[in-house]
C-alpha cells in the first residue's frame, strides 16, 4: 500500500472533519476502540504535533516529558557509556528522537509506534534507526530480544490493558533488563487540563477510572486516554511481572518557559505532570 492509499484509508476509517468537532466525555472503552482512535489521532494529528514541539524535542534528544528532563543528565536507563551494544526496544517512538540519541551512545534501538504518519517522520528526519509499526500489546519481537526498554509518554496511557503492555514488554526483555516509562502523573486527573489559574482547582475525582473519551457525532472515539491512579500503575508494573526501583516526579526547571497543553511553569512549580517508572525484569 503506498502513502496516498494508506491516507485515505485512514480518513475512511474516522472522518478528519468529525475528528474536529469531537465531543469530549468520559466513557468506557475498550482495547480495539482505544488503539483504533489512538492510531486514528496520531496520524491526523502527527504534522502538527511535530511542528508545534519538534524543535523541543530536537532530532536526537531524549526528554522524558514536558519538564524537559533529559535522560543524558537523568541516567535512568543507566549511565550513558553502559547503553553501548544493548539492544533497546522505544515504545511509542513518534519521530524516533529518544532512538536516535541513544543510538548516538552505541546502543542498538528499534524504534516502534502504532502511527504509520509519525513513523513518517523519524524517515523525515533519518534513517538510521530501524522503524516497527506495531501495536505495543502486540509486539512482533521474539522473547528476550532486548536488553532495555523505554517509553517517554508512548503507548502506555492510551491503552485499556496496561497490564498487557506490561507483560508483552517483559516477554521481550532478556533477564534483568530494564524498562522505563512515563506517563502523565496520575493527580493532573483531578484538575482541569489548562495551563493558566483555571488549572489549579480541584475539578473531578482523582479516583475516578472513567476513561477520557473524544467521540465524533456517530459516538466513534477519535481519541482515548485512560486514567490510573499512582497506586494502580505500581500494581500494573507489579502485576507484569517487574520490580519497581524508582519512581520520578520531576520538579519544573528554571530554564523551562514554555507552555505544552496543560503543562506550565506556573502549574509545575505546584504540582507534578509526570511520573516515571523505572522497572526491572527479575
Amino acid at each position: 500500500m503506498n502513502q496516498e492509499d494508506y491516507a485515505s484509508e485512514v480518513a475512511s476509517e474516522a472522518d478528519p472533519a468529525s475528528a474536529e468537532d469531537a465531543e469530549a466525555t468520559r466513557r468506557d472503552a475498550g482495547e480495539a476502540e482505544s488503539s483504533r482512535a489512538s492510531r486514528g489521532w496520531w496520524d491526523r494529528n502527527a504534522d502538527e504535533y511535530q511542528s508545534e514541539h519538534g524543535a523541543f524535542l530536537g532530532d536526537d534528544r531524549f526528554v522524558w516529558g514536558p519538564e524537559g528532563l533529559d535522560e543524558a543528565q537523568a541516567g535512568l536507563l543507566g549511565p550513558a557509556a553502559s547503553l553501548k551494544d544493548k539492544d533497546v526496544l522505544e515504545i511509542g517512538a513518534g519521530a524516533a528522537q529518544c532512538s536516535r540519541w541513544l543510538a548516538a551512545q552505541g546502543a542498538r534501538p528499534v524504534a516502534l509506534d502504532l502511527s504509520h504518519r509519525q513513523l513518517q517522520h523519524a524517515l523525515r528526519i533519518g534513517d538510521d534507526v530501524p522503524l516497527v509499526e506495531a501495536d505495543a500489546g502486540r509486539l512482533p519481537f521474539r522473547d528476550g530480544s532486548f536488553d532495555l526498554a523505554c517509553s517517554a509518554y508512548g503507548a502506555v496511557p492510551f491503552v485499556a490493558d496496561p497490564v498487557n503492555v506490561m507483560r508483552e514488554v517483559r516477554r521481550v526483555l532478556r533477564p534483568g533488563g530494564r524498562w522505563v516509562f512515563s506517563v502523565t502523573h496520575p493527580i493532573r486527573w483531578a484538575f482541569p487540563d489548562e495551563p493558566g489559574p483555571e488549572g489549579l482547582s480541584v475539578a473531578a475525582s482523582y479516583f475516578d477510572r472513567t476513561p477520557y473519551v473524544e467521540q465524533d457525532e456517530q459516538g466513534r472515539a477519535v481519541y482515548v486516554e485512560h486514567h490510573r491512579t499512582l497506586g494502580d500503575r505500581v500494581r500494573d508494573v507489579v502485576t507484569g511481572g517487574f520490580r519497581l526501583i524508582d519512581l520520578v516526579e520531576p520538579e519544573w526547571p528554571e530554564w523551562n518557559s514554555q507552555e505544552w497543553g496543560g503543562w506550565s511553569p506556573l502549574r509545575g512549580n505546584l504540582i507534578p505532570g509526570t511520573a516515571i517508572f523505572v522497572c526491572e525484569r527479575d
